[in-house]
């Protein structure tokens, strides 16, 4: 599913259209970026609820194309500044990570597996 599809889904804000074509088909949700470096991440959504620019090279690191911030956390604009840099995506919404994981798992993501 394309950025819009998936951005219908728990109806969030794109602060950062990545212009990265293709469809996402995994999902990955976590505040612990030691984490997200363990597993292969190609066409994966980040979810999580921590909010820094680390967070942003974790992604760029990790070939992660599109990030959705949970729990209304607000993106800075140097954030912002090296996501159009790295072609990353960013969406904030209000929902719990639980919840955005919920309906994006009901809308067709997988999990990432090892």
């Amino acid at each position: 599913m394309n950025l819009h599809q998936l951005n219908q889904i728990f109806n969030g804000t794109i602060l950062m259209d990545g212009h990265i074509p293709g469809d996402y088909t995994k999902a990955f949700a976590s505040d612990l970026m030691s984490d997200v470096l363990r597993f292969r991440m190609e066409n994966t959504v980040l979810i999580t609820g921590l909010c820094t620019v680390q967070v942003l090279r974790t992604a760029e690191m990790s070939n992660i194309t599109c990030i959705i911030f949970a729990r209304g956390k607000k993106v800075t604009p140097d954030m912002l500044a090296l996501a159009k840099e790295h072609h990353i995506a960013i969406i904030e919404s209000e929902l719990t990570l639980f919840e955005i994981c919920g309906r994006l798992y009901q809308g067709g993501l997988e999990p990432v597996c090892r």
